[in-house]
């Protein structure tokens, strides 16, 4: 599904990535997990458009994406949460998840002047997608409810709402479970379980190491912007550059 190819991201000379090479296999859920300043976040954008990599290739089912502008990935089937909360405060909870759907809405200003039969068809199409996605991750009560009232928790939902309402060949998730409760950990969790089992390719980053030994099924390491392992969550966990690098400083809680 995703090959990459000796990707490297340097800032003002410094690297932040250098030589990163791993696949995502289809259908299954890949972790990307370090310490922090690894570069886990950095690969993200490189992936998503967001930043372009310095030198290396990234394929996405055989497609080269290393230059392609992000909205020209995203339509390509790539989605994402982010690390840091990117919702719109002022628009509903429906409202944010419909703007997953945009590349699928239309582009043209005649036709939605016009509201023609097949332009109101689509958008009621579009906004019962939403609310099923919002009610597979447990928001459909509060649809109709401004983004900006939501609790952190519930903010992080609509974000997996809106990733995964547009069907995405790959979803890349960053720290979903970041500022969680334990309760809301096992949520999202169960919710990332099920999108696997229906066929959902995934990367992760994330830190807590228990949620990913548990659901990955691939696991890449990175230190300092280099990999340095990847292999299933029990061969990774045996790793001693591992145990040194990351999950040493954690006392090997996983």
């Amino acid at each position: 599904m995703l090959q990459l190819d000796q990707v490297s991201k340097n800032f003002g000379g410094l690297p932040a990535l250098s030589d990163v090479s791993f696949t995502v296999p289809k259908g299954k859920l890949t972790a990307l997990i370090g310490p922090n300043g690894a570069g886990k976040s950095t690969l993200i954008n490189c992936i998503t458009g967001v930043m372009k990599p310095s030198s290396g290739n990234i394929q996405f089912q055989q497609q080269k994406i290393e230059n392609l502008l992000a909205y020209k990935i995203s339509r390509l089937g790539i989605s994402r949460t982010f690390q840091n909360l990117k919702t719109f405060p002022r628009l509903t909870v429906l409202d944010n998840v419909l703007t997953g759907l945009t590349s699928e809405a239309g582009n043209s200003m005649l036709l939605a002047m016009l509201r023609l039969p097949d332009l109101r068809h689509r958008e009621r199409q579009l906004k019962l997608r939403a609310l099923e996605s919002l009610d597979r991750f447990g928001l459909a009560d509060k649809a109709n409810w401004p983004a900006g009232v939501l609790a952190y928790g519930d903010k992080k939902r609509v974000e997996l709402a809106r990733a995964t309402v547009g069907k995405p060949q790959l979803i890349l998730l960053d720290e979903p479970v970041a500022g969680l409760n334990a309760e809301e950990t096992a949520a999202v969790g169960e919710q990332l379980r099920l999108l696997r089992r229906t066929g959902h390719t995934m990367l992760l980053v994330e830190h807590d190491m228990d949620l990913v030994m548990e659901i990955a099924d691939q696991v890449v390491v990175l230190d300092s912007g280099k990999s340095i392992a990847t292999g299933t969550p029990d061969e990774v966990r045996r790793n001693p550059l591992v145990l040194e690098a990351y999950l040493g400083r954690m006392d090997a809680t996983a």
